[in-house]
Parts: C-alpha cells; sequence; structure tokens
C-alpha cells in the first residue's frame, strides 16, 4: 500500500524560506527510509522534490561534475530529475541538464571510469568538460520552484510535528522512535 501523501511541517509551510519546506519534505522520506519503508511506497512527486534537492545541492557546491561524482550517474536518477525539472516548469534548467546528460553520455566509458575511480579535485580535464556555470546564470530558482511544487501539490498535508509522527505510525503500524 503506497503512502499517498506528501507530508510537510506547520512550521516549514509557514517559513519565509523555501528551502524550509523542501527539507520538511526530505525530512519526512529519511524518516520513513529508517523505517525500511520501500521507495516504491512512498508518494512518488515527494521522492522527485527530494531527488531535485539533491541535484541542486550538489550543483551548487561542486558544479555538474560533483553530481555527476557523487551520484556516480545513476540513470534512474538522472530520470527523475528530468522528470522532476518538467514536472516544476524549469524549462531553462531541464534544457540545461539535457545538454550536460549529453556531454556525459559522449564520454568512453573509460574515461568515465577513470573519473569515477579518480578524485573530484586537483587536475581533473574530465571534471572541467563536465562544468557548466550557465547553472548560476539562469533566471528559475529551483528551490522556490520545487517549495511551490509542494505547497500547491493536490497530495499535500500541512500537519504539526506530533500529528506528522501519528500519520506515519498509523501507516507503519508500530510506533516509531522520536529523538
Amino acid at each position: 500500500m503506497e503512502f499517498g501523501r506528501i507530508i510537510i511541517s506547520e512550521t516549514a509551510a509557514n517559513s519565509e524560506n523555501p528551502q524550509d519546506i523542501v527539507n520538511s519534505n526530505i525530512s519526512v522520506i529519511n524518516l520513513m527510509r529508517e523505517e525500511k519503508i520501500d521507495d516504491d511506497l512512498i508518494h512518488q512527486d515527494a521522492l522527485m522534490s527530494y531527488y531535485l534537492d539533491y541535484y541542486t545541492s550538489q550543483y551548487t557546491k561542486g558544479n555538474f561534475s560533483q553530481f555527476v561524482y557523487s551520484s556516480q550517474w545513476n540513470t534512474e536518477l538522472n530520470e527523475l530529475i528530468e522528470e522532476a525539472l518538467q514536472l516544476i516548469g524549469a524549462e531553462k534548467h531541464l534544457e540545461l541538464f539535457q545538454q550536460q546528460c549529453k556531454k556525459v553520455k559522449l564520454l568512453s566509458s573509460v574515461k568515465r571510469d577513470k573519473f569515477f575511480k579518480g578524485k573530484l579535485d586537483g587536475v581533473n580535464p574530465t571534471r572541467d568538460l563536465m562544468n557548466n556555470d550557465t547553472f548560476f546564470e539562469i533566471e528559475e530558482n529551483l528551490v522556490q520552484l520545487n517549495a511551490d511544487f509542494l505547497q500547491t501539490h493536490p497530495d499535500l498535508e500541512v500537519l504539526s510535528v506530533d500529528d506528522m509522527f501519528t500519520t506515519l505510525e498509523e501507516f507503519l503500524g508500530h510506533e516509531i522512535k522520536r529523538e
């Protein structure tokens, strides 16, 4: 049985910072995973938001090459991110993501393997080839678009932290240790 809801806390929903909304969704997903709930049972749009944040933070910290390196170029993840960018209406970011994916696909498997086995810092021509600063110039704010997507989602439930736990415990059929 799928958990058909996206849950964020009241605190996050009332925050001025869109990252708080995204982080609240991430916390719920992390908690569900800690409780061994399979990703197939987690709301797919909640997961998309989760992975979109992963992409955004990786790119922000270390450009596209860091995303590729950290994710080990996971095809399923890439498809989710592409779908997420379409869903939130980030057309320019989607275009950039698709261009960047083409670059990586054009790398020989030898070059790609060497990239994954090596270090990301220092002299790294493959890393430099993958990087693209256009990301930072695009007017579309991925964090804001991600937060807006969650806040306007028909399956969104805004709950107090206690109610969040209660709802998840009902779904799981057991209590969750609260820290």
